[in-house]
């Protein structure tokens, strides 16, 4: 199977992180993993859950290996799981709602009270009013209600006095405002019982009880023998797994009852954990119950299941195999029909190789009519990082045998990165074709990239949408009017449907009408196309790339960064993009102040939402000497190459590397190939279902007409009728 590991990864001894797992957990539970023959993904979850819901998608796993603990809330244990629940994946471990009650320690107790189970007396206290502990005994601990790992608890959790109960919970409620748990301490011994449900035993997957075995140094002077925070963290080497745990084969056996019980009530699934406390007279209390139990090597549940005969490696094959059983996932695959598919996919990769170089042999001229077309070196790269999220990829050069060759080969998604053929709509040729075929494909849809690639155009709507745009005119010839808005020179003249910076070069910024027209001239005949007159913005340049469908995530900005101070048109030029010199820097991300980064944020996430970009997009922005930012054009298909295009460094500034950046483009063509498959199935089920219905009516009618048919034959006078009612019922056959 393919399987994601989910996972909070520890990066420091603070409490805030205590539940999160060690890299040696992580490991662990990898290279088990890996050790059963499955493929596997790590997924650390601590960053922006859309970047976790971008991988899962770009990897498509049969099955998430869940772990993770979530960051901050009630709720926290349970959002993951809510999370893969809306994505449609499979996953170990219990449901949301589990997760959300077993976490909740009063909620938790108040369930099982209902069903006999015993507990301490206890009182969950929300506000220092409201704490009333005549009805209870003292001792009392203290305790936070909404956490695990034993945080919040020490040794002066334990109170003995109304006093002290009192000075405890105003210090606990501080630290923990959701509310904390007043609880009868219970002299004795902290027992734990262990849950794997594909274990098969005489007690349904409940695990013999195991008990903490502490070394005596590390608790001396302790008036109360607790298992505490100090003891899980700082001293955990002091603390080993005693299995089973040294207590009379009764009370082990009331205590898995009682656990059996438990589990089911809360349908905990695949793994858990009940903690007990043994009172010095063998009465087992129920302290608190872990649906997220920790995997950490030299955990109970491992000393615990190993007396089954079940060890690490078995342990993890248990919690995979009860979740496979529940998904009905056999070999990889689920069985019956799943609203999402997992598993690899048939990605296409559409494309266009360069293959004339950029510069003239005698290296005095610039040649660029490949110039938007992709390296072979480019190219391998996106095929490699497309595989490596485990998919088959297709190649598919846009060629004119390209319709051909679509409507022939078998693809549940295309990578698009065509640029097309020519024409002003030349990068929405291939979406188009893709449509025509049902694909989904990464990328915006045909009417965005044409509308994008005819800058004007591009600019007349985010204009509409309030977003600022230099001032600009199209000339077809280079003979008309200059507009009267053009008031001052320099103006900046370059091709209206071009990318890749062609056709600007140095001479593109004109300091004259005789100059501007002169370029004017040379774009529309080199480049067969109207030329684009643009006033010259002069301040600093940045670029911005986005990601996503509906609500894009928009990157940390780059700028780009003018060197030459002489230089005081510069321009980010087709040179500078084909060869990094003393003349430009890219500060990635950029080194701006954080209004002027909600001022790109906003304009860029405007200029995609008002062009209707979806997946993936760079727009280019300028900022005047007053501060205003300026949109000059966007790029829904953006240059790709490792290290060098300005969307991977933009990525890389922010920690994103470049299979990252390949998995989330391609993780919503990924979303809309799975809710169409959910489309085809229902329109098929629903198409089942009323040729069913059709064929229970037509059933019911011949019987009646057959029914009535016998009737008037038996009267004498039917037996023409019975021949006219036959031929009747068999047209209205042939007609239906």
């Amino acid at each position: 199977m393919r399987i994601a590991l989910t996972y909070n990864l520890r990066l420091s001894d603070s409490e805030d992180e205590a539940e999160f797992d060690t890299q040696e957990t992580v490991n662990t539970l990898a290279a088990a993993i890996e050790r059963l023959g499955h493929r596997l993904e790590r997924f650390e979850v601590s960053g922006p859950a859309s970047r976790t819901v971008a991988r899962l998608e770009a990897y498509s796993p049969d099955l998430i290996f869940n772990i993770a603990e979530g960051r901050r809330g009630r709720f926290r244990e349970a959002f993951y799981p809510a999370l893969f629940e809306e994505l449609g994946f499979a996953y170990t471990g219990s449901d949301a709602y589990a997760l959300a009650v077993t976490l909740d320690k009063q909620l938790t107790k108040l369930v099982l009270s209902k069903h006999g189970v015993r507990t301490p007396g206890w009182q969950f206290v929300e506000k220092l009013n409201e704490l009333k502990v005549e009805d209870l005994r003292f001792p009392l601990i203290i305790k936070p209600n909404f956490e695990g790992s034993s945080k919040g608890i020490t040794q002066d959790s334990v109170a003995e006095t109304v006093e002290q109960a009192r000075e405890k919970v105003a210090q606990a409620l501080a630290r923990y405002p959701a509310g904390v748990l007043v609880e009868e301490f219970i002299i004795g011994t902290d027992i734990t019982v262990p849950y794997l449900s594909a274990v098969q035993n005489d007690h349904d997957g409940v695990l013999s009880p195991v008990e903490y075995d502490i070394d005596p140094a590390a608790i001396a002077g302790r008036k109360y023998a607790i298992y505490d925070y100090e003891l899980k963290t700082k001293k955990e080497s002091a603390v080993k797994v005693r299995a089973p745990a040294n207590i009379p084969a009764k009370v082990a056996e009331e205590m898995r009852n009682m656990s059996k019980k438990i589990f089911q009530v809360l349908d905990c699934r695949d793994l858990g954990r009940i903690d007990f406390r043994l009172s010095d007279a063998g009465v087992p209390y129920f302290l608190e119950i872990n649906a997220l139990p920790s995997l950490e090597p030299g955990a109970g549940i491992y000393a615990a299941a190993a007396m089954e005969g079940v060890h690490l490696d078995g342990v993890v094959n248990a919690i995979i195999l009860s979740a496979a059983r529940r998904y009905k996932i056999k070999d990889g695959k689920r069985q019956g029909k799943p609203t999402r598919k997992s598993g690899p996919l048939r990605v296409g990769f559409t494309y266009n190789v360069k293959r004339v170089k950029p510069v003239a042999a005698d290296g005095t001229a610039l040649e660029d009519s490949e110039a938007e077309y992709d390296s072979p070196t480019t190219l391998q790269a996106i095929r490699e990082a497309i595989a490596s999220w485990g998919h088959e990829v297709v190649d598919l050069e846009a060629t004119a045998e390209l319709p051909s060759v679509l409507a022939s080969t078998p693809l549940d998604i295309v990578f698009n990165i065509a640029e097309g053929f020519k024409g002003r709509n030349r990068e929405s040729q291939v979406p188009a074709m893709l449509e025509l075929l049902d694909i989904p494909y990464t990328g915006s849809d045909p009417a965005t990239l044409s509308i994008a690639l005819d800058k004007a155009l591009a600019k007349k709507i985010v204009r509409q949408a309030g977003i600022h745009t230099p001032n600009f005119q199209l000339m077809h010839t280079g003979k008309e009017r200059l507009d009267k808005q053009f008031t001052t020179f320099p103006l900046i003249v370059k091709p209206v449907a071009e990318g890749s910076s062609k056709g600007v070069v140095s001479k593109s910024v004109c300091h004259s009408e005789a100059e501007l027209r002169e370029v004017v001239k040379e774009i529309v005949t080199k480049y067969q196309q109207a030329a684009l007159i643009e006033e010259y913005i002069g301040g600093r340049e940045f670029t911005v790339g986005l990601l996503g469908e509906r609500r894009p995530r928009v990157l940390p900005p780059m700028e780009i960064v003018f060197l030459d101070k002489e230089d005081r048109t510069p321009i980010y030029s087709f040179q500078h993009k084909l060869d990094w010199n003393d003349r430009i820097r890219y500060d990635a991300p950029a080194k701006i102040e954080p209004a002027l980064l909600e001022k790109l944020r906003a304009a860029a996430r405007n200029s995609f939402m008002a062009l209707g970009c979806r997946d993936v997009a760079r727009i280019d922005f300028r900022m005047d000497d007053k501060g205003r930012i300026y949109f000059i054009e966007c790029n829904p298909l953006p240059g790709l190459t490792p290290g060098w295009s300005d969307l991977v460094l933009i990525a890389q500034g922010a920690g994103m590397d470049y299979r990252a950046l390949i998995g989330e483009i391609m993780a919503p063509a990924i979303r809309r190939y799975k809710e169409r498959e959910a489309r085809r199935a229902a329109d098929e089920s629903a198409l089942m279902k009323l040729a069913l219905e059709k064929a229970a009516i037509e059933k019911a009618t011949l019987a009646e007409e057959k029914a009535g048919a016998m009737a008037a034959g038996g009267s004498g006078s039917g037996s023409s009728s019975s021949g006219e009612t036959a031929a009747r019922v068999s047209m209205e056959m042939k007609a239906g």
